[in-house]
């Protein structure tokens, strides 16, 4: 039965010498990437780890991650990728959720797993190794010691293989559970969109999230593409790699995008072999798509809309439907997927009418880690209820105007801050902009804008509201101005959470 480990192995077998992995001077052939990934598989084994067991990774991009994830599938034990950038107390939580047995950590981070005694002990703590150094308590220097063939163990398609976790964008981040079967049919998804054996995939966005990771990643090596990877986001060493390698595929998220528009060298580069463009994981403004697309017209860019429950799986833009409508999410669910917007009671809305957006899918989470009730709350008669607030106008395109939980209602008028925000953000002196509501005795609540200035610009509220009102109604214009920098996690959503409780604590200063 198909796995993910062992769709590597057959290409591998397939094509022993073609180029797998190049991370810095390190370069892997499919043979070589796979009798590494059994090594690795094996160290894990002599530690204890087996089917079922959870293996958290905790690191920036490299090769040994990809070593790391790899040899968890290949014993048919669970992955579960770790944001590197979470504090002590939630790298508790986060293990204690999942009862990891192993933690695979980046030398970088050992502070922060060091932080984990300082806190209260966790009822069964994990046994911790560095991941992308040859230390004498690494990973990495165990599995020399191995065998290169692979590890007698049965895995089949049905086993469950990876843990995501939600970004926690309203709250604590919650465990998405995935079998082998439903991470292998994601790989169809992109299939359907034009990556095919002969891409050469450059990963920049963050592989503990699933965008990267599961669409690109994992996708690609069951493809049989080669991947490039660098370990954070540097617009002139992502323009490095994009022209050294000639890269084919790539996945950012729309301030990556941003970034990249800006710098001085984009125009002189040759980037003639870079051909599908993908965008997604937070809104990306209109106007900077249509800059996108002008800068750079031989890329076909694709904008994605999914969710970490899917899969993920979610809705998308053709090149062409990006072209003419840059300010919608998507129009067609991705391959394998059905999409509706629904009422509270379940019902179709009407064209023009917000509702949820709901999915259906192959590819759909099995249910959340060890949470039942959050689980059956979210799937319902087999459709995943997503939490975002969408419409549907007479031409199928689907605008996501907000979280449900991000909904202001102000004088009893529902404003939906993802609207707000986009007519906002074309202001010649905003960076960055989100909006909130506060508790208002008056209107029940008060739209707040709070707002990034572009360097040695400055923003007033009068100015705010006089371009936004050229875009939206007067009652969605916002009452104050808060300025200051905007948290965002590194899939670039707005942690609105974070503002909210700054805001009602009096912990941000207004303008």
């Amino acid at each position: 039965m198909a796995t993910l480990g062992g769709a590597l192995a057959l290409n591998a077998r397939r094509h022993p010498d073609k180029t797998a992995l190049i991370f810095g001077e390190s370069t892997y052939s499919y043979e070589q990437l796979a009798a590494r990934i059994n090594q690795y598989a094996h160290a894990l084994a002599s530690l204890g780890v087996g089917k079922g067991d959870r293996v958290a990774l905790l690191s920036p991009n490299s090769d040994a991650y990809i070593l790391g994830l790899y040899g968890a599938f290949r014993l048919g034990a669970i992955a579960v990728p770790l944001n590197p950038r979470v504090p002590a107390r939630e790298l508790r939580y986060l293990l204690e959720d999942s009862g990891a047995t192993v933690l695979l950590y980046s030398e970088g981070l050992a502070v922060v797993v060091a932080g984990l005694d300082e806190l209260d002990p966790l009822p069964s703590a994990p046994q911790s190794l560095v991941l992308d150094e040859p230390a004498a308590q690494g990973i990495a220097r165990l599995a020399d010691t191995m065998p290169t063939t692979a590890p007698e163990v049965e895995v089949i398609e049905d086993d469950d293989c990876i843990i995501l976790y939600t970004s926690g964008t309203t709250g604590r981040p919650k465990g998405a559970l995935f079998d082998h079967h439903r991470m292998l049919w994601v790989g169809n998804s992109v299939s359907a969109l034009g990556m095919n054996i002969f891409d050469r995939n450059l990963h920049v966005a963050p592989m503990y999230h699933c965008a990267e990771l599961v669409l690109f990643v994992m996708s690609g090596f069951s493809l049989g593409t080669t991947h490039v990877v660098l370990p954070a986001f540097e617009p002139k060493a992502v323009l490095d790699a994009l022209e050294k390698h000639r890269i084919t595929v790539f996945l950012g998220v729309p301030t990556m995008y941003q970034m990249l528009l800006q710098h001085p060298e984009l125009g002189t580069r040759d980037l003639s072999a870079w051909r599908l463009g993908f965008f997604g994981a937070a809104p990306m403004p209109p106007s900077a798509a249509t800059s996108l697309l002008a800068t750079l017209p031989h890329v076909q860019f694709f904008q994605l809309c999914g969710q970490t429950e899917g899969g993920p799986t979610g809705i998308f833009l053709t090149p062409d439907e990006v072209r003419a409508r840059p300010d919608a999410t998507g129009r067609a669910s991705i391959t394998n997927a059905e999409t509706r917007i629904v009422d509270d009671e379940g019902n179709d809305t009407a064209v023009g009418e917000p509702g949820e957006i709901i999915y259906r899918g192959e590819t759909i989470m099995k249910g959340y880690w060890n949470k039942p009730e959050a689980t059956a709350d979210a799937l319902r008669d087999g459709w995943l209820h997503s939490g975002d607030v969408a419409v549907r106008d007479a031409d199928g395109f689907i605008t996501i105007v907000d979280r449900m939980k991000d909904m202001i209602i102000t004088g009893g008028r529902n404003v939906y801050s993802v609207e707000v925000e986009q007519a906002l953000a074309g202001h010649p002196d905003v960076a960055d902009v989100a909006v909130v509501g506060r508790p208002d005795e008056m209107f029940g609540e008060s739209l707040i804008a709070v707002v990034t200035p572009v360097e040695g610009r400055e923003v007033t509220l009068e100015s705010l509201r006089e371009y936004g009102s050229q875009f939206i109604a007067g009652y969605k214009l916002p009452r104050e101005l808060i300025t200051r920098p905007i948290p965002r996690n590194p899939s670039g959503k707005i942690l609105k959470h974070v503002l909210r409780d700054a805001i009602t604590e009096g912990t941000v200063a207004t303008s």
